[in-house]
């Protein structure tokens, strides 16, 4: 990795580095000193320290905006565990799950298009989908198809894991999961799935006669002006960003897995941004900024989850009273969300996905910052991003 660029710096707890945004880069991401003034800046960071030591996170980056309030823009840790180059908040990062929230909005610019509609089943632009006839582009969106999720299959995970840098296919990963019987009759349920996604981004491909990968450029990335986000076609990995640290290996022990290719996640979990363009993001998916009222609306219709706090809408997800998405990657996890009543919004970056105590880190720095900045809006998302 290139050395990373080099950010102010004060002293958090116990002495610990705690890198302001202010390289230049983006300035409009730079928060003064005084944030959210002196005594609540000290209270994240030691929040966000004391998190980040308990669940041994290598480095994690906090954008918090809270318009009238002031703003929270600070990185704490490493960047790389071998060199101790420090977290900055300028890095790109792979952002899993999260782009779901860009796979579904192109989608549902075709739906504004009127070239699809979102009762459609599946079957009329994909073959071979288990009870395809039944399942809906809708059931897909907001994780109600039924479909087994390709990444719960042992030969799956078995493949992947032997050897990372290796390339696969959309159908070839959703042939995993069709080895499966769907585990229950469409609209039943809520279970996350990635099929789902990848069988969207296929749907994207069809009716666009585009590589998903381009559709999501040209009517998404441009018309949001986000312009440090990318969708790779392999393990292409923009710099600067952080090493990523994993262990969702064969032996269990932890690696390094910044360089291995994120294919197998496609058009459910492939993509790399920013904590600039995450910023922009997080309004614009949750007002629906890129579509009609009508869609936005059909998107924001949230469903139980099955986990209190916790409902899904298309590709998004309502986690009491934020918006948004998160992400999990091996090595990297991000949360973006947008409080609508206050129109706060909360970007996190971390450079790894290991759990403590069963449970994603991202919760843990999300539910720690907004104990402390909006009590009466916990962010809390117990589901698996994977």
């Amino acid at each position: 990795m290139a050395a990373v660029p080099a950010t102010a710096g004060t002293t958090g707890p116990a002495g610990t580095a705690v890198h302001l945004a202010g390289d230049g880069r983006h300035g409009q991401d730079e928060c003064p000193p005084d944030g959210l003034g002196r005594r609540m800046n000290a209270r994240l960071d030691k929040a966000i320290e004391g998190v980040r030591r308990e669940a041994g996170i290598p480095g994690v980056a906090v954008g918090l905006w809270m318009p009238g309030k002031g703003c929270y823009v600070r990185a704490t840790g490493v960047a790389d565990t071998a060199t101790r180059e420090p977290m900055t908040t300028d890095l790109y990062t792979r952002i899993g799950s999260e782009t779901k929230t860009f796979t579904v909005t192109a989608l549902l610019k075709l739906v504004d298009d009127g070239r699809i509609r979102l009762d459609d089943p599946i079957s009329h632009y994909v073959d071979g989908v288990p009870n395809g006839h039944r399942i809906t582009l809708r059931h897909l969106a907001e994780m109600r198809s039924g479909l087994f999720p390709y990444t719960a299959d042992p030969d799956f995970v078995h493949d992947l894991l032997s050897n990372p840098s290796r390339s696969f296919a959309p159908r070839e990963v959703l042939a995993y999961g069709y080895k499966h019987k769907n585990t229950f009759a469409p609209g039943k349920q809520f279970q996350y799935s990635n099929s789902n996604l990848i069988l969207l981004g296929l749907v994207i491909e069809k009716v666009s006669g585009q590589p998903a990968a381009d559709f999501i450029r040209e009517r998404v990335l441009h018309p949001a002006h986000l312009h440090h986000t990318t969708f790779p076609s392999g393990p292409e990995f923009p710099e600067p960003h952080p090493r990523g640290y994993t262990n969702q290996t064969l032996s269990g022990k932890v690696e390094d897995s910044t360089d291995w290719n994120p294919s197998w996640g496609w058009t459910a979990g492939a993509m790399i941004s920013n904590m600039h363009d995450l910023r922009r993001w997080a309004k614009i998916v949750a007002t629906g900024e890129l579509l009609s009222p009508q869609t936005q609306k059909e998107r924001l219709r949230t469903l139980p989850t099955g986990y209190p706090g916790t409902s899904y809408g298309l590709g998004i997800f309502k986690s009491d009273g934020w918006i948004g998405h998160n992400g999990s990657i091996p090595g990297y996890e991000s949360v973006t969300v947008y409080l609508p009543s206050q129109k706060a919004t909360l970007v996190v970056q971390l450079n790894t996905d290991i759990t403590h105590d069963g449970v994603e880190p991202s919760s843990l720095v999300g539910r720690a910052i907004t104990e402390i900045v909006t009590p009466d809006n916990i962010y809390d998302r117990p589901v698996p991003p994977r």
